[in-house]
Formats: structure tokens, sequence, C-alpha cells
């Protein structure tokens, strides 16, 4: 049975103050529980129905409920409850030196304020082969609950890293490493050499990119419609454009 506490424990985990606190947070559903499971992710709890069943779940060491659909209901954190909730430890990720963006490629994000965006970002650097995603402290927690839910399981595999994007894009600079930005005046990506590595920066989803890491970019590229004469949308979702960059890179190396 699951008790009043730990339902109120697992509501309170939406707020990014009580995840630190208690260093856990929430992941939702088969997909995302077993990638996190079979990516050697302990969880500190897990709760499911009758009707879930992974067999790496049988080793685990952490107190196990098996609970109602009704149960579960009332604990999940989401619309649509999908059979297992589980608790995770905050893990604890060493931002990665600067100089490693003259050998890889990095993504960066400039204040990105939607979770699902942030999610949906993750899976797409897991998908192009980018293990680190370096953020501005303005940018959404990747622990939110509806971010993590939409990493789908990518976060078993990619390290997001929360600092001082300007000083450390500067830093990168200084390393020789190049800084690429999408801007609505920059040189069309197809057109623009690219290097195999790198930090490829994303804006708000406002603002683009805020003056201060505009300064810092040194490759403008711009994503062209087509036709390019043809009246269009304004600009691109920043996970949308976030794909198009990404594949472009892995299209030239």
């Amino acid at each position: 049975m699951l008790s009043k506490a730990r339902i109120k424990q697992i509501h309170s985990l939406e707020q990014k103050k009580y995840r630190r606190q208690e260093g856990v947070f929430v992941a939702e559903g088969h997909k995302l529980v077993g990638e996190l499971l079979t990516a050697g992710h302990n969880p500190v709890y897990l709760c499911h129905t009758a009707q879930w069943k992974m067999p790496v779940a049988r080793h685990l060491s952490c107190p196990i409920d098996i609970i109602s659909e009704a149960e579960l209901k009332s604990a999940s954190l989401l619309q649509h409850p999908q059979q297992v909730l589980a608790l995770f430890p905050l893990p604890e990720w060493e931002l990665p030196e600067v100089g490693i963006a003259t050998e890889h490629l990095l993504l960066a994000l400039d204040g990105v304020q939607d979770p699902g965006n942030l999610g949906t970002i993750c899976r797409l650097a897991d998908w192009f082969g980018i293990e680190d995603i370096v953020c501005s402290a303005e940018t959404v927690d990747i622990f939110n609950p509806k971010a993590i839910q939409a990493t789908m399981g990518a976060i078993s595999r990619i390290r997001v890293h929360y600092t001082n994007l300007t000083e450390y894009l500067s830093n990168a600079s200084r390393h020789g490493a190049p800084v690429y930005g999408t801007f609505l005046d920059g040189t069309n990506i197809y057109e623009r050499p690219l290097t195999p590595h790198g930090i490829i920066v994303m804006g708000n989803e406002g603002k683009g990119i805020c003056k201060e890491i505009e300064q810092l970019v040194s490759d403008k590229l711009f994503i062209p419609n087509y036709p390019q004469s043809r009246p269009t949308t304004e600009s691109l979702n920043v996970a949308m454009a976030t794909a198009i960059t990404c594949a472009e890179f892995r299209r030239r190396k």
C-alpha cells in the first residue's frame, strides 16, 4: 500500500528546491524507468502495478510497493500514469573541460525555458552522439518532471550541466574551440564550412541567444526556409532548429 507520506514526497518533487533537498527525481513509465534501470541507475524507491514486469527489477535492493491503478494515479505526476514510478538519485556530473570542444561536439543552451523542449533536445543529443549539454543557469532544470519524461530515457546516457555559460564559452574560445549559433542574420548553414567539433549554442524560445553570448559566437548560422521568397512562419521551435543543426553537422562528418 502506498502511504500518504510517500505520495506527499513524490508530489513535492515537482519543485526544484525539494529535488535538490532530497537529492532525488521522479521517473515514470516503462520506457523511462526501464532505460534508467538497464543503464545501471539504482532507484531509492519504486512502485508499480501488478501488470508491470521487468526482470532487472528483481535484483533491486530499494523499497518496492506493488500498488493498484488508483494508488498509482494518486501518486503520479502524469495525466495518464504508466504502470511504474521510481525515485532515482540525482546524478553528479563533472562539467566537461573546455578543451574537449576542440575534439568533440557539444551543445550549449542559453535560457531554454520549456521543459518539453529541453527533454527533446536531450533526446536529439543522444541520437546524434553528443554526450554533453552545457546550460546557462537560466535554463530549465532537466530533472523537472516534464523535462525528464520528454527525454524518453536519453538522460541515462546524456550529461546535462549548469554553469556560467558566458564564462564557459569564453574559455572555450580561448582554447581554440569554434562556437556556433543560429541567427536570422547568419550564413546559410548548408553553405558554411562546419567542423566535426566545437560548441553549438541554441537560445531562448522567445529571445534567442542573448547579446552577451552572441559576442562569443564565432560562426553565425542561419537555417533557410524553402523557397526563400515564400512567406513563412517567423521562426522554428528551438528543438526543431537543434535537430536540423545537429543533423547537418553530423552529415558533414
